[in-house]
């Protein structure tokens, strides 16, 4: 992943209805959720959601497929991944496993 990538997808999420959405979409991972499922669960109109969904598509970090005459939306938990590693990859100098491994903030990453 490239900065201009990372960027793109932190656009993408920039929203607070987007984040949401997203959220959502991983909670539901692998099956995602058709439009009406996601509107409903949200509590959004249609349209608002249909807008939200067409960004997070064009970035890629939200897959869709055609059923039927629904459309269902997955989180595309790769590009997910690849965020995720492009953020920590110099995390303890280039060395992430020593910052990560136990799932606790180590001496590197202290905020004092």
């Amino acid at each position: 992943m490239n900065k201009e990538l990372a960027n793109s997808l932190f656009e993408s999420l920039s929203s607070g209805v987007r984040l949401d959405v997203f959220r959502l979409l991983v909670k539901h991972a692998p099956t995602g959720l058709v439009a009406g499922e996601i509107a409903s669960e949200l509590a959004l109109p249609p349209t608002n959601l249909s807008f939200h969904l067409k960004a997070m598509t064009h970035t890629g970090l939200v897959n869709v497929t055609q059923e039927g005459r629904y459309q269902r939306y997955r989180a595309n938990l790769t590009v997910m991944q690849s965020l995720i590693d492009y953020l920590t990859a110099e995390c303890c100098t280039g060395h992430p496993e020593l910052c990560l491994d136990t799932g606790e903030a180590s001496g590197c990453c202290d905020s004092d």
